[in-house]
């Protein structure tokens, strides 16, 4: 396949201490040198990609830049003995999007071990629904599973559920037969929730409701939180006995105030999620289970779609926490 001198990126700009998003044209010889070059068709929109076009220099350093940190799309030059050209690949992660040129590019040029082929009975389209958000909800679910956590010992809580990783989780764990219930700041969310697969929606409030006491009665058997602060140390302490709380997020904090008596009276797991440095192979399982075992009816609920053009709009929305479910950026049509 014929490899294009030019490509159409969205780039942010830092112009006198501000951040200017516009479409550009770009030179293919613009890329960074990497073994594997691959025409993005689908990408997506995460929290950490509205930080990048917004000039969070904890997420991208350098400017201008491509956000994107997710990417699906067709091989067009390869030296991998794991690809051909023509295979459709995505990739989530490592550094695609931060400092290394993302998504939001119709190109991307990237080491062959940052990407892995599209499993089975999945199109490029459906992988950027999941995302790097999706990839996100498929490990906090697989240890909560890997951690003995059944439908039958009882209900699961799902922190942020309005958001990428929340609403994904829901829909999958209400698919595997699961008593989900959802928790959102946003009472506009609720509908939205139950049409994806939660029983019941609790609000913030409730779940911080005496939350200075060092144990709170038991309901969960496993939790997916998204939101860390308060909300984490809250579910922990009304996990039931022996259950297990996945953490992925910091949006209501980066600090966890909390006793160890959930964890030495009650038998509490709290188990860490990083979807970004995880190994190749590790990946690969979690896709291969979203794209069969795990595959939800929901999937299509969570999304709504965009172009290039239209980007910035669904950044300054995620930014405000306006965002409900997964954007899917269309780089094809």
């Amino acid at each position: 396949m014929d490899i294009p001198e030019k490509f159409r990126a969205l780039r942010v700009q830092e112009q006198d201490g501000k951040y200017i998003t516009q479409i550009e044209e770009m030179e293919t010889s613009s890329l960074p040198e990497h073994d594997t070059i691959i025409k993005v068709y689908f990408s997506s929109l995460n929290y950490k990609d509205a930080l990048s076009a917004s000039g969070n220099k904890g997420v991208t350093k350098n400017f201008p830049h491509t956000p994107g940190i997710d990417a699906a799309g067709i091989v067009l030059k390869t030296n991998s003995d794991n690809f051909k050209v023509g295979d459709e690949v995505l990739v989530t992660g490592y550094d695609l999007g931060m400092n290394t040129p993302g998504g939001y590019g119709e190109l991307i040029s990237v080491p062959s071990q940052w990407a892995t082929k599209l499993p089975a009975g999945m199109n490029m389209r459906e992988s950027m629904i999941y995302g790097t958000a999706g990839l996100t909800a498929g490990l906090s679910i697989d240890k909560l599973i890997r951690a003995g956590v059944k439908p039958e010992n009882g209900p699961v809580l799902v922190t942020g559920a309005s958001g990428g990783v929340g609403s994904v989780a829901v829909a999958i764990l209400s698919a595997l037969g699961y008593e989900t219930f959802a928790s959102s700041g946003k009472k506009s969310a609720e509908d939205f929730l139950k049409k994806v697969g939660a029983k019941e929606i609790i609000s913030r409030d409730s779940l911080l409701e005496n939350a200075n006491r060092p144990l709170l009665k038991e309901q969960w058997a496993g939790v997916v939180d998204t939101c860390g602060g308060e909300i984490l140390a809250s579910v922990l302490k009304s996990c039931k006995y022996s259950g297990s709380v996945t953490t992925c997020g910091l949006v209501s904090g980066m600090n966890l105030n909390t006793t160890v008596f959930p964890f030495i009276l009650r038998d509490v797991n709290l188990l860490g999620i990083d979807s970004v440095e995880l190994p190749l192979e590790r990946k690969v399982t979690i896709w291969n289970k979203l794209a069969h075992d795990w595959s939800s009816e929901k999937l299509e609920s969570l999304a709504t779609y965009c172009t290039l053009e239209e980007l910035p709009k669904y950044i300054d929305e995620i930014l405000k926490g306006q965002i409900q479910g997964r954007v899917v950026v269309d780089l094809h049509s």
